[in-house]
């Protein structure tokens, strides 16, 4: 009996030992790529950003690091938006984590008309502008998200310098399950994404106007883009989130600050 119970005990060691080695590994191996993860994520976000500013074509072959850095820091200017004036503000925008911020009570607020579901936003955001060769600014890109079906989605929308012809909607990244292959995940089809270039957000009246429709009439006019077919809900989740961020609670301040030449 007394055999047994030694066994029971070394084994018991032996298992809690293990544990403890495994642990150890694993605790060390996520503290030793915590900076190398933050570093991909920021160069997968940097991509699609190039993306969207029509710097890099995704049909053909990646862009290395290196490439990808480069055309980066070359065009694109990373800043700080404060939404409710619409002005510049200090900080350091290429590593500003808006969902970070916005789960921070004191610096964000929870919008009156959520319509894209996005619960909290934070009262800082970042904008990219992208210049040409000669330093002259040529598409502004605003960060965008909303909830789908099935989980949040990421986009990059990017604006030509009227502040009102679309250039792309890139989608880049979603929360939890994802949209579902094939129906909503179609918002990262090539063929989908192609259909926003040259669309206009606002109305001769200053109304915003783009819609995601079924109406075969209204997509192809200047204001309309095809729905998504089979996949109503993300349709309304894109509509919903463009509405959200290009209105009072969203970009809009900083918007018509840029129109009226507010903002250097």
């Amino acid at each position: 009996m007394a055999s047994n119970k030694d066994s029971f005990g070394r084994t018991l060691f032996v298992v809690v030992g293990l544990c403890f080695i495994c642990s150890v590994f694993v605790s060390t191996a996520a503290v030793l790529l915590r900076p190398t993860q933050i570093e991909n994520k920021l160069l997968d976000k940097q991509k699609y950003i190039l993306e969207a500013a029509g710097l890099t074509n995704p049909k053909e072959a990646s862009m290395g690091k290196a490439e990808v850095l480069e055309t980066y820091n070359k065009y694109v200017v990373a800043r700080l938006v404060d939404l409710k004036t619409g002005n510049w503000v200090e900080g350091d925008a290429d590593s500003f984590d808006a969902d970070k911020a916005a789960r921070d009570v004191a610096n964000s607020f929870k919008p009156q008309n959520d319509i894209a579901s996005v619960k909290r936003v934070a009262n800082t955001a970042v904008v990219y502008v992208v210049n040409d060769d000669q330093g002259k600014p040529k598409t502004l890109i605003l960060p965008i998200k909303g909830y789908g079906l099935w989980s949040t989605m990421y986009a990059f929308l990017a604006i030509e310098p009227d502040l009102n012809t679309i250039q792309s909607l890139v989608y880049y990244s979603f929360t939890g399950a994802g949209e579902t292959p094939g129906l909503g995940g179609e918002v990262q089809n090539p063929q989908w994404m192609a259909k926003w270039h040259g669309k206009k957000l606002y109305d001769p009246q200053g109304n915003l106007a783009i819609s995601v429709t079924k109406n075969p009439v209204v997509a192809a006019s200047e204001y309309g883009v095809d729905a998504l077919s089979g996949a109503t809900l993300t349709g309304n989740g894109v509509q919903n989130s463009l509405e959200f961020w290009l209105g009072d609670e969203g970009f809009a301040h900083f918007i018509e600050k840029v129109r009226n030449g507010g903002l250097s």
